[in-house]
């Protein structure tokens, strides 16, 4: 047995000095041609070994034959305008409109420079975006020509943000618009719906520039327009459909700024450097606090901190509704730091209140104790306005008050405005048992005004026969009576009207 073993080690050795000198099959040593593949199959293992080791001569091993590929180099784009050109991938636009696109952005440097300036901020995360999207990087200079990269831009059809949302679109899309905050503005949220609505449309049309006029035109006219040609044995591409003159130049603006940051030295635009870096980070709130604080313990301007959040409508943050702010790079760690060290007082100075019923301004004023001014200033409340019962407000917050804004209000939100009437001045005698409330129902004031214009209590009573202070809507002027003759009989002088504003 033991001589049996020797022997099986023996062939073992044998086997394997002849796999590690055999020849390799391209060497010119080598004449041998290979075995027939049965040749490997049909040979019996040497007596004593284990099966699942070959006993035959190997095969040699022929390299496939591959086409030759230059290696992508590793190194990183210089900056992001060379990761914007490298993504490029939209087919290119030829078109006189293009021409003439080019030629107005080439003669205007100040606006191009205040553009690329402004987009700074934003575009990594784009061009990110984009990537992770795999889509076409030149939709990352879009809102270039949606909004020239001015995320407050509102449109004469209040279109909103950089993407310029409509309203309804907006919603759409999940971008909130309420009393405290307009996602149509909110760099992350509104940049995912864009995207979001681009890639839609383009599995819609199956084509970026008609997804593109469908962003701009709207999909139900493109399609319309597109099944229009078709009737008519026309095409149907970018260029051969009839619209309107803004959609027209929609996609020649975008393709002439492409080429211009593509080209920069041809068109002699002087792009500024942006390094391919985050110009921002995303930090958790999880509390209430004034924008001038976080603007403050991040050691930010406060028009830089509105430029990363421009969807704040108020001067506080309300965490139950934005619960993530945007920071300078190197400033978030800063504000972290800063936040966790504030002792100084009060972190939100705001809160929001709602109207019990409708007011004016002036009276919600006193209710809150703040100047008239200030209250139209903080809420954005045009003049003869009347604020309807429900609204929310923004109000000071009292200083025993610990709670932060729920999440209903924070999210919900919203202010509802009436135009003031104008009220005429009356009296009126009060009846047996009349209080305040009484009187007011039958005027259709509420007992607040009423009290007020009377001084006295919302729970005062009146003594039967009492004058009561009444201010009542005036009624729209009747027309002229005519009298038997046809003359027209002269209209009863006016009594002296007062605004229901009062002070």
């Amino acid at each position: 047995m033991k001589k049996l073993l020797q022997a099986a080690g023996l062939s073992l050795s044998l086997w394997l000095a002849g796999c590690a000198t055999a020849p390799s099959p391209s060497s010119p040593t080598s004449s041998l041609p290979p075995p027939p593949p049965e040749s490997a199959a049909t040979a019996s293992p040497a007596p004593g070994l284990p099966a699942m080791v070959p006993s035959g001569p190997l095969s040699p091993i022929t390299p496939a034959d591959a086409p030759s590929r230059n290696v992508a180099s590793m190194q990183p784009p210089a900056d992001l305008w060379e990761r914007i050109r490298g993504g490029y991938a939209m087919p290119d636009l030829q078109s006189d409109l293009v021409r003439r696109q080019e030629q107005w952005y080439a003669t205007r440097p100040d606006y191009m420079q205040r553009m690329t300036d402004r987009s700074r901020k934003y575009l990594f995360h784009i061009v990110e975006e984009l990537e992770r999207r795999r889509m076409p990087s030149e939709l990352a200079l879009l809102p270039f020509i949606e909004s020239a990269f001015n995320p407050q831009a509102v449109s004469s059809a209040r279109a909103a943000g950089m993407w310029q949302f409509m309203p309804g679109t907006g919603r759409d899309y999940d971008l909130k618009q309420n009393f405290f905050r307009d996602d149509r503005r909110n760099v992350l949220a509104s940049t995912r719906a864009a995207l979001d609505y681009l890639q839609r449309l383009h599995g819609m049309f199956g084509d970026w520039h008609l997804a593109l006029a469908a962003y701009n035109w709207g999909e139900g006219s493109v399609g319309r327009a597109i099944a229009a040609n078709k009737r008519r044995g026309l095409g149907t591409g970018y260029l051969d459909l009839n619209m309107p003159d803004e959609t027209r130049n929609y996609v020649p603006k975008l393709q002439a700024v492409k080429n211009i940051i593509g080209n920069p030295e041809q068109f002699r635009a002087d792009l500024p450097v942006i390094e391919n870096h985050p110009y921002f980070d995303v930090v958790t709130v999880d509390r209430d606090i004034d924008t001038a604080l976080a603007a403050k313990l991040a050691d930010v301007a406060l028009d830089d901190f509105k430029a990363l959040n421009p969807q704040l409508n108020r001067p506080v943050i309300l965490a139950a509704g934005t619960p993530q702010i945007l920071l300078p790079w190197d400033n978030a760690k800063v504000f972290q730091r800063n936040l966790a060290e504030y002792s100084q007082g009060r972190f939100a100075t705001w809160t929001a209140w709602t109207v019990p019923g409708t007011m004016s301004v002036a009276e919600v004023a006193r209710r809150v104790g703040m100047n008239e001014a200030e209250l139209r200033s903080v809420n954005t409340i045009p003049p003869r306005m009347l604020i309807k019962a429900g609204s929310v407000l923004v109000v000071p917050r009292p200083s025993n008050r610990q709670e932060d804004v729920a999440s209903h209000l924070a999210d919900n939100g919203q202010l509802a405005l009436a135009p003031e009437q104008t009220l005429r001045r009356t009296t009126v005698k009060a009846g047996r048992k009349d209080t305040v409330a009484t009187i007011a129902r039958r005027y259709r004031v509420t007992p607040a005004q009423l009290a007020d214009w009377n001084d006295v209590g919302t729970s005062a009573a009146f003594k039967a026969g009492q004058q009561v202070i009444v201010y009542v809507p005036v009624r729209a002027k009747a027309a002229p009576r005519a009298t038997a003759k046809g003359r027209v009989a002269p209209a009863a002088r006016a009594k002296p009207v007062v605004k229901s504003r009062r002070r």
